[in-house]
């Protein structure tokens, strides 16, 4: 744990003194000093360089800054629920220093032109590190292996409908997209809901006149989340690509997810803390501001997801933050109200609090948020890590610091409204930094840290693919078509 790159002669930017750092495995009361954006030794606060700044972090805890890998800032296209500039200083304020945002705005980030013109607004807005998803869809199948060379974090996949009404690809569709990305080695993630079962019971329901909050978990059963995943993984099995299962909502689902995990899929999953904090007791309260995709479902689906991440089967904790205004949220009729909440600036001290409770450990806490996500894109330990070497990225939080979320203060400016609202917490990030830099200090934005975000890209700590049945791919099947069958496809 303890290490340095750099000798004492040499001037630290800061060090950080009197803190307890956390990893996944342990706890040391140490200092720490960062240089240009690196964490460059960890030790004794005598054995630390000579600093141009120090920060007192008596008390506190030192953990890698979260890296939320499912948020849709909603720009291009849909600016007035979210912007790269409020989306990343809600995630500033909540501990969160990397995010990898979905490919459902307008236009969809499914081209090269797409991918650039958010690159250009996430650079010149965002405070926090940002990887950026390209679209899997039957339309830009053609479009996939250029997303893949020029600088995505990954791919998203629509199984089934949410905003945006990005039509999911047929099974055919995926599995020759899945054969195109496999040798890339990028990760695929899946929103795992399939469409024509739902699609059938929306209707059926609507037309019945169900449009009572619970109807939006009857047209979206369990059964959708377990067929998509099981026949996600078989796809992933057969090829070689790596998946990643978004918003685990169901204890069903987690049968098919450990069975690809023992089968030696490459298969990770996440959850989100409204599956594990609410359940259908809340339905009548919330009314349609508790409308999501996947719907939030039982207590006994609360409990087994909890067990989940406990047994290492859920392997990491995402917000899909999901902003909309409350006009968009409100309605009496379920199916009028537009799906999804804010999430990334309550994560932290939603589930800090959880670690209060003893539900999880602070080592588990860092795993889920900052370790998983780091190793499973191929970041780690660039990002994820507190060791030396690694990006300065850190939440200093006060496990004893309480507050009340309150709706009103989200920096997430056009969609204030959280089903939180309310809630009182223990566990608060004080300060955030950024590659060294504060963008949150001292429960404030540091709003000069606008545009201090950059984007990050697999760093190649995976191992290679493993491309699988290559010489079944349709690519393969297509090359012994007779040269004339060839030209006209």
């Amino acid at each position: 744990m303890t290490g340095t790159l750099m000798t004492s002669a040499v001037t630290a930017d800061l060090v950080i003194t009197g803190g307890t750092i956390v990893t996944h495995e342990t706890t040391i009361r140490a200092a720490l000093a960062i240089r240009d954006g690196v964490i460059v030794a960890i030790g004794d606060e005598e054995s630390m360089p000579a600093a141009k700044e120090t920060l007192n972090a008596d008390g506190m805890y030192l953990l890698p800054g979260a890296i939320d890998v499912h948020v849709h800032f909603r720009d291009p296209g849909y600016t007035h629920k979210e912007t790269w500039e409020t989306g990343t200083a809600a995630a500033a304020m909540g501990g969160v220093t990397t995010v990898f945002d979905m490919p459902n705005t307008n236009p969809p980030t499914g081209t090269l032109e797409a991918l650039q013109q958010k690159l250009a607004l996430a650079d010149q807005q965002a405070y926090v590190d940002f990887g950026i998803y390209g679209l899997l869809g039957a339309e830009n199948i053609d479009e996939l292996q250029d997303l893949a060379e020029d600088g995505i974090i990954g791919f998203k996949c629509f199984m089934g409908n949410t905003f945006g009404n990005l039509p999911a690809p047929s099974t055919g569709a995926m599995l020759e997209a899945f054969e195109r990305v496999a040798p890339t080695g990028l990760r695929v993630s899946l929103h795992a809901e399939t469409a024509s079962v739902m699609a059938w019971r929306y209707e059926r329901l609507r037309a019945a006149g169900r449009n009572d909050p619970l109807a939006h978990i009857a047209a979206r059963p369990a059964v959708v989340a377990i067929e998509a995943v099981s026949r996600a993984a078989i796809l992933s099995e057969w090829t070689g690509t790596r998946v990643h299962v978004l918003h685990v909502s169901s204890a069903d689902e987690l049968r098919p997810l450990r069975e690809a995990k023992q089968r030696g899929v490459d298969i990770t999953c996440e959850t989100c803390p409204h599956y594990l904090l609410l359940n259908t007791d809340d339905y009548d309260r919330l009314g349609s501001l508790i409308r999501v995709n996947p719907p939030v479902r039982e207590a006994t689906d609360s409990a087994a997801i909890w067990d989940g991440i406990r047994d290492g089967t859920v392997d990491m904790i995402a917000t899909d933050h999901a902003p909309h205004t409350p006009e968009e949220k409100c309605n009496d009729n379920i199916w009028k109200a537009d799906c999804g909440f804010p999430g990334v600036e309550t994560q932290m001290p939603l589930m800090l609090t959880s670690v209060n409770n003893g539900q999880i450990s602070i080592h588990d806490y860092v795993r889920l948020t900052a370790v998983s996500p780091a190793r499973a894109w191929g970041l780690y330990p660039r990002k994820g890590a507190l060791i030396p070497g690694s990006d300065a990225d850190i939440a200093i939080v006060d496990m004893a610091r309480k507050t009340t979320i309150r709706e009103s203060e989200l920096h997430s400016t056009s969609a204030r409204i959280s089903p939180y609202n309310g809630w009182e917490v223990t566990g608060l990030p004080i300060h955030t930094l950024v590659r060294g830099r504060f963008v949150m200090r001292d429960r404030q934005l540091v709003t000069e840290a606008r545009g201090h975000g950059r984007t990050v890209k697999p760093l190649q700590k995976m191992p290679p693919a493993r491309v699988t049945n290559a010489d079944k791919t349709l690519a393969a099947e297509l090359a012994k078509a007779p040269a004339k069958g060839r030209n006209e496809l």
